[in-house]
């Protein structure tokens, strides 16, 4: 099941939320499309490739896909990229950091020319009428990691800063930070580097006009005063190397 985050007619956000279940962990795929071109991000795996082909093909033909984008080189980030490179004419967005990863996903050569690298300092993506933002979120939680803004929507996809997975409908957007703690507290406290990249991300964002903030697991923050709310709580993090004493590096 398809949800549509944002839609002006031209310019369309399409959250898919359903497509992951049994042992593997919940992830969420988004579609941005504006005037006749598309960007996928964070595509998934095996998982996920057959029902997101068709489900994506409700509003686009899929072979025309311009980009297929991940912020990261987990498996639950674009581990099914081979067969998006066999089914469309994307070109693969990657990290350059992990640019030389991607290929064991695939076979030799299917990368050639159609690889573009994200700089360590973002760049931004020419998509249809806009400029779509792949801002650096280096180690929240990979070393090369991005986020991307779509200054249409005004939404900002955070990767895995923001997972959540409580129980429920996961379609139902977030109002209020405490509600979701329980089920977002814990994996940032282990996931996420250290207070220093928290605070230097945090310093980014507060420059955006951010309305939504769409994690790759879980539920969507919705409107300025959680998504400030948000912010603020991860500026004061105190996460992964901040925790670690040598009770963490002990002989078993």
């Amino acid at each position: 099941m398809s949800v549509e985050l944002f839609n002006n007619g031209s310019h369309i956000c399409v959250a898919f939320r359903d497509l992951v279940s049994g042992e593997a962990v919940q992830a969420n795929q988004f579609l941005i499309y504006d005037h006749q071109h598309a960007a996928l991000i964070d595509p998934g795996g095996e998982l996920t490739y057959s029902r997101l082909f068709m489900a994506i093909s409700d509003y686009m033909n899929v072979k025309r896909l311009d980009y297929v984008i991940a912020s990261h080189q987990d498996p639950d980030i674009v581990a099914s990229v081979n067969k998006w490179l066999v089914g469309t004419d994307c070109k693969v967005v990657v990290p350059a950091l992990w640019e030389r990863f991607i290929p064991h996903f695939t076979r030799p050569g299917r990368l050639q020319d159609r690889v573009v690298p994200i700089p360590d300092e973002g760049i931004n993506l020419e998509l249809g009428n806009i400029r779509l933002m792949a801002l650096p979120a280096h180690f929240l939680h990979a070393e090369g990691n991005f986020q991307f803004y779509d200054p249409v929507s005004r939404i900002l996809f955070s990767g895995d800063l923001g997972a959540n997975l409580p129980p429920g409908d996961l379609n139902a957007p977030v109002k209020k930070l405490s509600e979701i703690m329980p089920y977002m507290e814990g994996f940032h406290r282990r996931y996420m580097n250290s207070n220093k990249v928290c605070n230097l991300w945090a310093n980014m964002v507060r420059q955006l006009d951010i309305d939504m903030i769409v994690p790759q697991h879980g539920r969507a923050f919705l409107g300025k005063k959680v998504v400030n709310e948000f912010i603020n709580w991860i500026d004061g993090l105190e996460c992964g190397v901040d925790l670690m004493t040598q009770n963490n590096y002990r002989l078993p």
